[in-house]
């Protein structure tokens, strides 16, 4: 449904438009102002898509009109109407944007002609404007994923904030929000409420948790501006009391966000606060206790983790557990088969892998701590083993699936989620599969074979840089002209000139 608003002194030639309108098109809603002050103050309240303005009136003439419009809405689509064909008007007009001019007395079909083309128009700008908004927030999530887990070029961050209109904040923390088992599908209904906030980058919804990096609003606190976002996610969510957010610690750098993660999962240690939220606290780090939120923040930790191939963090987790109950004076035999549950937790998470071994041993009952820690030692080096021998086999083939995929499929939406489905491997673990065996982030390799593409298609001159750039990949030129120029330190069209000119210059030396 396009809105238009009709402006004109004379009431017959504003009800002969509509009716000719009306009778033509079906997805219209049209409103009337007769003078130009009217038609400021409609077009305010009612954020009409199309204007047809007519230039001499009382009060306000159409051309001041306009310019007062556009102050408020640059996008607004505007036709001039006029008895007197003069250039002056017609350079007016054009300074001010107008789309077309129709002299009156106007014919029915030239009135049907214009507004089917401005419509059309109207349409296909949504179009693009739909797909830019989706390319946007596949990067968006592959960017966060990366920050959350790895390192991302601060080239791409730069482009992001200068895409999405993010105040550049030194200040940033990240929230988690876990997700109640099968309704996964508040997380796009929560996307959906922030979309529309720059401040706010939101990552994949994996494992049931969905994070979000959010910028600083230096005119409020911390805590209020982390409760008022809280109380919108919540109610965006539509199941408030099953629901929690988890928050992070203030960063002053992007190399600090994973930081700032971790201990909004730290915050959500206990999912039963009625407050459905928490800050994190050091007073909620893991203790010497038996508490059961703790142990089983700590068990997910752990299988991140295994899924990660984190085997250090893996060891850490498990022999700082054996500390601890030894300092509490647990018995021996005890702990042996608490750390055993641990041990058989990594090789659950190894067999939801594609890693099937038997489940693991102690060879005999341990007789004190230190022969415990050495046996448990040997239990996680096996897992580790035949974690190792199982994804070393198995990345070589993905790696080239991966890579593969991406050279052939680079100007399409691509992001982490389409080939973690690819290939059967989560988005996180994709990301440091990357960067561990091409030392490359994954972005970064997508990026590369675009500009690859875009290069060779720059040497034809007869191709335009906007079909260029969608036909690798970028549904908005000014954003691959910007990727190009991090990337080649030359804009699209300083390439294109130095390849002629080199082109030239061999013509003439043969």
């Amino acid at each position: 449904m396009f809105k238009l608003l009709l402006v004109d002194d004379e009431p017959i030639e504003r009800e002969g438009m509509k009716a000719i309108l009306e009778r033509s098109f079906e997805d219209i809603e049209i409103k009337q102002a007769k003078n130009g002050k009217m038609a400021v103050e409609t077009a305010a309240d009612w954020q009409p898509d199309i204007i047809f303005m007519d230039i001499m009136m009382p009060v306000m003439t159409g051309l001041e009109a306009i310019e007062r419009i556009r102050e408020t809405d640059p996008e607004v689509e505007v036709v001039m109407m006029t008895a007197f064909d003069t250039f002056d008007y017609a350079k007016q007009a054009i300074k001010l944007g107008v789309k077309d001019y129709l002299l009156k007395p106007s014919k029915a079909a030239e009135i049907v002609a214009i507004a089917e083309k401005l419509f059309n128009h109207l349409k296909k700008k949504a179009q693009q404007q739909s797909s830019l908004q989706k390319a946007m927030a596949i990067v968006e999530m592959d960017i966060v994923t990366q920050l959350l887990f790895d390192q991302v070029q601060d080239m791409h961050i730069d482009l992001l904030v200068e895409m999405k209109g993010t105040e550049p904040a030194k200040e940033k923390f990240v929230m988690t929000i876990a997700i109640p088992k099968g309704a996964e599908e508040i997380c796009q209904d929560i996307k959906r409420e922030i979309s529309g906030m720059p401040h706010i980058w939101a990552g994949p919804c994996y494992d049931r948790q969905l994070p979000l990096i959010v910028f600083r609003d230096l005119a409020h606190s911390f805590r209020s501006q982390a409760i008022t976002l809280t109380d919108k996610i919540l109610s965006a969510s539509g199941k408030r009391d099953r629901c929690f957010v988890g928050i992070g610690t203030v960063c002053d750098s992007f190399g600090q966000v994973r930081e700032s993660y971790q201990k909004s999962l730290v915050a959500m240690s206990d999912l039963a606060v009625p407050s459905r939220y928490r800050f994190y606290s050091a007073d909620l780090e893991p203790a010497p206790s038996h508490h059961p939120a703790l142990i089983k923040q700590q068990e997910k930790r752990m299988a991140d983790c295994v899924r990660l191939g984190d085997w250090d963090a893996v060891e850490e987790i498990i022999t700082g557990l054996i500390r601890q109950l030894e300092r509490m004076g647990e018995p021996v035999l005890r702990t042996q088969q608490r750390s055993l549950e641990w041990v058989w937790l990594s090789n659950r998470i190894m067999a939801e892998l594609g890693v099937e071994i038997d489940a693991p041993y102690y060879a005999v009952p341990v007789t004190d701590y230190r022969q415990l820690m050495l046996a448990t030692l040997d239990l996680i080096n096996v897992l580790k083993q035949n974690y190792d021998m199982h994804f070393n086999r198995l990345e070589v083939d993905k790696i080239h699936q991966i890579k593969q995929f991406i050279t052939e499929h680079s100007h399409e939406d691509i992001s982490l989620e389409v080939l973690a489905r690819k290939v059967d491997l989560s988005p996180i673990y994709i990301s440091k599969l990357f960067k561990d065996k091409l030392g490359i982030n994954y972005i970064d390799f997508l990026t590369e074979c675009r500009m690859g593409k875009a290069k060779k298609l720059l040497a034809d001159p007869e191709i335009s840089l906007k079909a260029i750039a969608l036909e690798v990949g970028y549904h908005e030129p000014n954003y691959f002209s910007k990727v190009f120029k991090k990337m080649t330190e030359l804009s699209p069209t300083e390439y294109r000139l130095n390849l002629l000119n080199s082109k030239r210059r061999q013509g003439i030396s043969t």
